[in-house]
């Protein structure tokens, strides 16, 4: 995913590139980057489940030594064995879980590094500047000027076709209950 963004902001600051295909790539690289932002909410989200399930463990451990300790206190062999059996299998739980937060918050970390640096290669082609910092053209800043505002151009059209949605199911269920009290009316004689 990140490859393919790259290779978006490559070809968008590529000077021969037409505006329109330049809109069509800062598109691209818009959705790519909410896709990212989305799969950095997965990857949190699979941190924290990973911490619930290492406490959870953490805390059978901690029971189980506990329950050990005081059958050993009162010469229980029996409870002592079992005992120690679950200690070691809770013990091999606690050792894998705290490897795969490491490594999950390790991937996570690398996810969000390579997320801020696409926002900012984003901001950096929708201002008509290059990632390293020298200017584009007259055209190459027209054409970002115009990705943003055709950006946000369909976010005012995606607010507006919800909020005429919302009016027309208003205006639906006016309808019914106008229909509803009538039929009322009617039967009451009225």
């Amino acid at each position: 995913m990140f490859d393919s963004f790259r290779q978006t902001l490559r070809d968008l600051m590529d000077r021969a590139t037409p505006p329109e295909e330049r809109r069509a790539g800062l598109a691209r690289m818009k959705q790519t980057l909410v896709t990212a932002r989305l799969g950095l909410d997965d990857l949190r989200a699979g941190v924290a489940t990973t911490r619930k399930r290492l406490d959870a463990e953490q805390r059978e451990l901690e029971t189980v030594r506990r329950r050990r300790g005081l059958a050993a206190g009162i010469s229980d062999t029996e409870t002592v064995a079992l005992a120690e059996k679950y200690e070691k299998h809770h013990a091999e739980r606690v050792d894998v879980y705290t490897r795969k937060l490491a490594a999950q918050e390790a991937e996570l970390a690398i996810a969000e590094r390579d997320v801020a640096e696409m926002a900012a290669e984003l901001k950096s082609a929708m201002l008509g500047t290059t990632p390293a910092g020298g200017t584009l053209g007259a055209d190459e800043r027209a054409a970002a000027t115009a990705a943003e505002e055709v950006a946000d151009d369909s976010a005012r059209v995606a607010e507006e076709l919800d909020a005429m949605g919302r009016a027309r199911a208003r205006s639906e269920r006016d309808a019914e209950a106008e229909r509803r009290l009538a039929e009322l009316k009617r039967r009451m004689g009225k």
